[in-house]
């Protein structure tokens, strides 16, 4: 008698060799299947950090390895749970074993719905990744369909559920979402390694020793608060220094006002457009199915730039030019509302120099919180962390954290304004130069990083 798909295992354990947890362990038939999936091979072809690597030349790492990443921390949870904090040890807090499937599943597909570049090319062309990602697990047409499928019927919907918080056991929805889940677990750690951001590491193997099932999600043991305020901080440094980077931002403005100028250009420029960047067509016809964002990669994107470097229009193939050379625009922080007739100001000096404004200067905003405490007030509001004591009763982390009350609720972050390069180079503030007066005027307004 055969056994079915769901409790199918390999003859021998497979493992990936992964500079972040040395080994990923694949036991289950469907998980070899779903990493085998055209939907998560795609993922390779994707970089996790998007335009970081060119501030962080080593990450290069993609959403596949972070994938295989945030399952391989799952997995490890659920053997941890199972061992020690099964529903037969502990009762009704305790973890029910017949949801590690699902969760192993969540695990690896919680990312497959992101595109190149992707939230700068969600802004542009109003696509969703989350939303995506429902629909490859979803959509019948998908390999990924397929596979889950074949598990019994209704297996996807249940698996997408995860992915919308919406699945009713809150134990594994928080293993793949809350404020310290297997997917920051594995992205800060992995991010940090490719970075070379030591600051960005922490201890998972403690984190690991004392994380706890109760029947509302999962809480960490009293003894491990001082390893999840390591990462707590840990998180805080790498959005200040990596995520929130500068010159990270400044090619991220680049990417985005390029690919505003192709959507502006599409109209009159249909034709060009299907013979150098075809499979984007649809997206710049907003109108554009599953399979046309499939087809999407870091390469398709770079290959289009490629192309536009060498079109008439100036401004795409100088912003195009930009891109692929690493010419971020440079920029100034800026204090909102107080400063906003300077910013025009500064805008005017730009174009009077030579740039348009639209394509060449932005207001660029980054934050985010360290640690989000309970607010009863706000309609939203995180997974807060909780910490388990002696006799099992919770109490939330900054309750008792000095280090993390002093993070909880504080923004992170800065307002910065963007602009040529040229705009501050000293070489071109000269009288020899047909805009020398020009820049040196920009520059003027600009003391230690800021506007003044």
């Amino acid at each position: 008698m055969s056994v079915p798909y769901k409790y199918q295992t390999l003859p021998i354990e497979k493992v990936f060799r992964d500079p972040v947890h040395n080994y990923i362990h694949i036991d289950h038939q469907v998980i070899l299947d779903l990493i085998n999936s055209k939907e998560v091979q795609r993922l390779r072809r994707i970089k996790q950090l998007g335009t970081s690597s060119f501030t962080f030349h080593g990450a290069e790492h993609s959403r596949f390895s972070h994938s295989l990443g945030v399952y391989e921390i799952t997995r490890r949870i659920c053997n941890i749970f199972q061992q020690n904090y099964s529903i037969e040890k502990i009762g009704e807090d305790g973890w029910d074993d017949s949801q590690r499937l699902i969760a192993l599943c969540a695990a690896l597909l919680h990312d497959v719905g992101h595109g190149p570049y992707s939230h700068t090319f969600e802004h542009i062309f109003h696509t969703d990744h989350e939303e995506i990602t429902v629909a490859i697990i979803t959509s019948p047409e998908t390999e990924v369909y397929q596979i889950l499928n074949r598990v019994e019927a209704g297996f996807p919907e249940k698996v997408a559920s995860i992915i919308t918080k919406t699945y009713p056991n809150p134990q594994v929805v928080q293993m793949i979402s809350s404020q310290i889940d297997a997917d920051r677990m594995d992205y800060l750690l992995r991010d940090a390694y490719f970075t070379g951001t030591k600051y960005g590491t922490f201890d998972l193997t403690r984190i690991l020793r004392v994380i706890r099932p109760y029947k509302n999600g999962i809480a960490f043991a009293m003894n491990g608060m001082h390893a999840v305020e390591d990462y707590i901080v840990s998180r805080y440094q790498m959005y200040v220094q990596v995520y929130f980077h500068p010159s990270s931002r400044g090619m991220e403005v680049v990417l985005e006002h390029l690919l505003n100028r192709a959507h502006d250009l599409f109209p009159k420029e249909a034709p060009m457009f299907q013979s150098n960047a075809q499979l984007l067509v649809p997206f710049f016809k907003e109108n554009f199915s599953l399979n046309d964002y499939l087809r999407l990669d870091d390469g398709v994107l770079n290959t289009a730039f490629n192309l536009w470097t060498e079109l008439n229009d100036p401004i795409l193939s100088d912003l195009a030019n930009r891109f692929l050379n690493r010419k971020p625009l440079k920029s100034c922080r800026f204090e909102p509302g107080t400063q906003g007739q300077l910013i025009d100001t500064m805008k005017q000096i730009v174009e009077k120099a030579g740039f348009n404004p639209e394509y060449y200067t932005a207001l660029n905003s980054s934050y985010d919180l360290p640690y989000d405490f309970y607010q009863p007030k706000l309609e939203k509001h995180r997974t807060q962390i909780e910490l388990q004591q002696n006799d099992g009763t919770l109490v939330e982390l900054s309750q008792i954290s000095h280090l993390v009350a002093a993070l909880a609720g504080q923004e992170q972050g800065d307002h910065r304004f963007y602009f040529p390069k040229e705009m501050i180079d000293p070489r071109l503030q000269n009288d020899s130069d047909l805009f020398g007066e020009t820049y040196r005027l920009f520059a003027s307004h600009i003391y230690n990083g800021a506007l003044i």
